[in-house]
């Protein structure tokens, strides 16, 4: 298993790498939103580096989609229902927020990433009901104990590659209903502001936080050091993993 862990870590720094690089290169023809709604259509690269949204319909990307540091790209996946499709990775920056996909369980679930989605110290990500082909690596980032509020929902994704989610820290944060291909590393994500008070306190865990739950898995499930440890919550309708492989630390019981 240490094997294993030393694996995934290697992929992780290896896609972070590709992130730097992919962000800084420009390919001809491609297009930035600093601002606003971002139309229907087709575009080579799409950088984002100010507050976006998509404006509904269908948006795809053939290269890569960058949201710089610190940018918003379609915060909470709050816009009209828009289907989107990459072809490339999406690139997310330090303090940056990303929605994919759509809460909506009734609604058409088309959007796709061919790539990877690879976010390097995120405030959050908004990602539900999205297929992505290759893997999801988050490393870091969130509010902290006293910066902007953040959930960090994970929901109803079909994760073809390998799934790592590691060192988040803000109010909730949760691996859902999802159905991944490879492994899932859920490692050392902190709830330390509880959003169920107004105003939120600062340090005062969320005690719903790390659920791990629902989730069908192709190869095994590695959790370890996350406060609170992480969980299957039935009073949020969770049900127990299902995995191939194995199910280690925090979760060798979920």
């Amino acid at each position: 298993m240490k094997k294993l862990r030393n694996s995934i870590c290697l992929l992780t720094l290896a896609l972070l790498s590709l992130a730097a690089s992919s962000a800084v290169a420009s390919r001809p023809g491609s297009t930035t939103c600093a601002s606003g709604t971002i139309a229907a259509g087709t575009y080579s690269t799409l950088k984002v580096t100010g507050v976006c949204s998509f404006g509904g319909g269908t948006v795809t990307v053939t290269h890569n989609l960058v949201v710089s540091d610190g940018a918003v790209l379609n915060d909470h996946a709050a816009s009209p229902l828009t289907t989107v499709h990459v072809g490339g990775n999406v690139l997310v920056g330090k303090s940056a927020i990303v929605g994919l996909g759509t809460y909506n369980p009734s609604a058409s679930h088309l959007s796709v990433v061919d790539g990877n989605v690879i976010a390097n110290q995120p405030l959050s990500l908004y990602i539900s009901f999205t297929t992505i082909h290759g893997n999801l690596i988050s490393h870091g980032g969130g509010g902290g104990s006293t910066g902007e509020f953040r959930n960090f929902p994970t929901k109803d994704n079909t994760i073809d590659g390998n799934v790592v989610i590691d060192g988040w820290t803000g109010g909730w944060i949760g691996f859902i209903r999802n159905h991944v291909g490879g492994n899932v590393i859920f490692s050392h994500n902190r709830s330390v502001i509880n959003g169920l008070v107004n105003p939120p306190v600062a340090g005062q865990v969320d005690s719903d936080s790390s659920e791990v739950m629902t989730n069908v898995i192709g190869r095994n499930l590695i959790c370890q050091g996350n406060t609170p440890k992480a969980q299957v919550n039935p009073d949020d309708g969770g049900q127990p993993n299902t995995v191939s492989g194995h199910k280690i630390g925090q979760c060798a019981g979920l």
